[in-house]
């Protein structure tokens, strides 16, 4: 009798659950207009590559943002149509002018920021077109948006995170708790027979077809899922 391979067992042990309760919440902009907030808390979250900026409202009330490059306690950040372009502040993409760096981009408008929202991460303005904005996201693609999508002016604060290297296996491992992920990642043709559909043999290979239909049971379901063709994809010389 063979054993639960890792997907299985996802669902059901305790240790690869998320620790959400050490989250501090959502991060996100609310839908207001011309108002200015206050930066009372910087704070660091375990599931966020970029630090958060926790403001006051005048209100009273508070929300978290992503915080930008140069944010500071007790910074006034400007939300509105018609603000200065000091890094922080958050308007929308229609008056923010060409080669300006942004952060935390909305996709729709009022959805809270969607785009750019990773630490060290920035999106260009390109050109504007009235109605529609075109922005050079962080991989080099342009994207056309809503000219009343809002974003954050400046770049997102974290940048350098990934300079220093993982030199211990423990490293990886509490990153990897902290987020609720499995580490380390085994492949299925390193793991015994026992342990997964692809194990076993004098050498690591999957020794057999690896298609498997969509409606296999859980356990069975690995390698190539109802494709529609395997292979290199080769065309076939036609003869005259």
């Amino acid at each position: 009798m063979g054993k639960r391979t890792r997907s299985q067992r996802r669902g059901s042990s305790p240790k690869n659950r998320v620790r959400s309760h050490r989250f501090p919440g959502r991060s996100q902009v609310p839908r207001i207009e011309d108002e200015v907030v206050t930066v009372v808390e910087l704070i660091h979250s375990p599931v966020h590559t970029a630090p958060l900026a926790r403001v006051k409202m005048d209100s009273g009330e508070h929300f978290h943002i992503v915080a930008t490059e140069g944010m500071g306690v007790g910074q006034k950040i400007a939300i509105g149509g018609n603000v200065s372009l000091r890094p922080g502040n958050i308007t929308t993409l229609g008056s923010i002018p060409e080669g300006t760096p942004i952060s935390n981009v909305e996709a729709r408008p009022g959805d809270g920021g969607k785009i750019a929202r990773s630490g060290g991460n920035s999106a260009v303005v390109e050109s504007n077109m009235g109605d529609i904005v075109r922005v050079r996201l962080p991989s080099g693609r342009m994207k056309e948006l809503n000219a009343n999508c809002r974003a954050s002016i400046g770049i997102l604060g974290g940048h350098g995170r990934t300079d220093k290297p993982m030199m211990k296996a423990g490293s990886a491992h509490y990153r990897a708790k902290a987020r609720g992920k499995l580490y380390p990642s085994v492949s299925g043709v390193a793991m015994n027979p026992v342990d997964h559909p692809h194990g076993g043999g004098n050498h690591q290979a999957v020794h057999g077809p690896n298609s498997v239909p969509r409606t296999a049971p859980p356990g069975q379901k690995v390698g190539h899922i109802a494709p529609s063709r395997t292979g290199r994809g080769r065309s076939k010389s036609k003869e005259a």
